[in-house]
């Protein structure tokens, strides 16, 4: 089962805004069993928006289109599908109208006509009811081919995918169960890892599909299956699970099941019913940010630190001046101190610091660029170690936010 993604909207090909629908639809596909072939983005022009219609069709058992569904004049995609269906009439839904004078009233906005055309849908259409916006999603079913529009905003078109698409696809179709799996890997490349596993990879049996994922210090290894034999596909992924795990046995930090390092750490945390705290450098608060994208994580990140500065260093952690003076601000004594003061200012569990020179410039320091040192800190103590993450300075921002969770997941894992 194909699908095809679509994604509506100038804003996205100036470089406006990030397409982060098409990420998270996919995801959600992948799950039921549905893979996706093609992901586009277009202009709002009527033509370019029947060109892809057509494209995707021909390639295609579902296609999700997102964006340009709002009651402005220069949304013009819910007339154009419209028109690919040539579908001439229009049914307005009173219950449409409903929620969005219910939507309009916590805002205090009065109702327009403008706002009614959101409820008026192509005959052949499909509604889909948004609970979370006033543009609703559409639903239409063409020589075997399922179209699905959406609004573009990311809350709306996540609620609509949950609660009104995913259950009709799986009704509609008759999917197969997946199941993914993957090992984390640190320290070794993903040419050595490929090297390794050549042969046990050559002899993987159709049904499952290894991909390697490579980020900033480590490669992510996701083994896929597919089947419409659930208990078989569960019995030949774990086997081929214990064999990868036995292979790589000496670089393998543990499994992730789909589930962010970041994620990890805070249900670590969780079940011990510890607290956690940063002091940033280099990092800028990157570290305290991913941690927050977590829903929940103000259960155990109780707040963190930037002190960019050698004088903030000294004033909220109680670095000494002398330590600066002698060893400079990137250094191992420094990022101790700057943990032993995190954990005493916000009186957790454990304190997380980072300072180091991330370039492209060594701001007044004799230390290269690229050189990271990072610290935990708990009730027993302060460890630091030290990393050179090369250049650029984006790649030694990034790779310092993922080692210090992994260096944060292993402590907690050994105590």
């Amino acid at each position: 089962m194909k699908a095809e993604i679509i994604t509506i909207g100038d804003e996205i090909l100036i470089g406006q805004i990030v397409d982060t629908n098409s990420h998270w639809i996919a995801g959600e596909l992948t799950k039921i069993g549905v893979s996706v072939f093609q992901i586009s983005s277009i202009q709002d022009d009527r033509t370019h928006i029947l060109n892809a219609l057509e494209e995707a069709q021909s390639r295609a058992d579902i296609v999700i289109i997102t964006g340009g569904l709002g009651p402005t004049k220069d949304d013009i995609t819910k007339k154009t599908i419209a028109s690919y269906f040539n579908d001439t009439e229009v049914v307005e839904y009173p219950e449409v109208i409903e929620n969005i004078k219910r939507i309009l009233n916590k805002v205090k906005h009065p109702f327009n006509e403008v706002q009614r055309y959101q409820a008026q849908l192509p005959s052949k259409a499909t509604l889909l009811m948004n609970r979370f916006g006033t543009a609703p999603g559409m639903w239409f079913e063409e020589a075997e081919t399922v179209f699905v529009s959406l609004p573009g905003v990311p809350y709306e078109m996540k609620g609509l995918i949950t609660y009104e698409v995913l259950p009709r696809l799986q009704q509609r179709f008759d999917l197969p169960f997946i199941q993914n799996f993957t090992l984390m890997t640190y320290g070794t490349g993903e040419s050595i890892i490929a090297e390794r596993i050549e042969a046990w990879e050559d002899a993987l049996p159709q049904e499952i599909k290894l991909a390697y994922l490579p980020s900033f210090g480590r490669v992510r290894l996701r083994l896929t299956g597919k089947s419409k034999d659930e208990e078989t596909l569960s019995t030949l992924m774990k086997q081929k699970q214990e064999e990868l795990a036995s292979m790589l046995s000496d670089i393998i930090a543990g499994s992730e099941n789909g589930m962010s390092l970041e994620k990890q750490v805070g249900i670590l945390l969780q079940e011990r019913e510890q607290s956690l705290g940063t002091a940033e450098s280099l990092t800028g608060g990157k570290i305290a940010a991913t941690l927050v994208e977590v829903p929940g994580s103000s259960a155990y990140f109780k707040g963190g630190m930037i002190t960019y500065t050698a004088a903030l260093k000294q004033q909220l952690l109680d670095v000494k001046e002398a330590t600066i003076d002698t060893f400079t601000v990137v250094s191992k004594e420094v990022a101790a101190e700057m943990a032993t003061g995190a954990l005493k200012v916000l009186k957790t569990d454990y304190a997380i610091a980072v300072t180091g020179n991330a370039g492209p410039t060594t701001d007044h320091n004799d230390k290269s660029v690229g050189l990271v040192y990072i610290a935990l800190a708990n009730k027993e103590g302060v460890e630091v170690q030290e990393f050179n993450f090369g250049q650029p300075r984006e790649k030694v921002i990034n790779r310092t936010v993922t080692k210090s969770l992994e260096l944060l997941q292993k402590k907690i894992l050994k105590n």
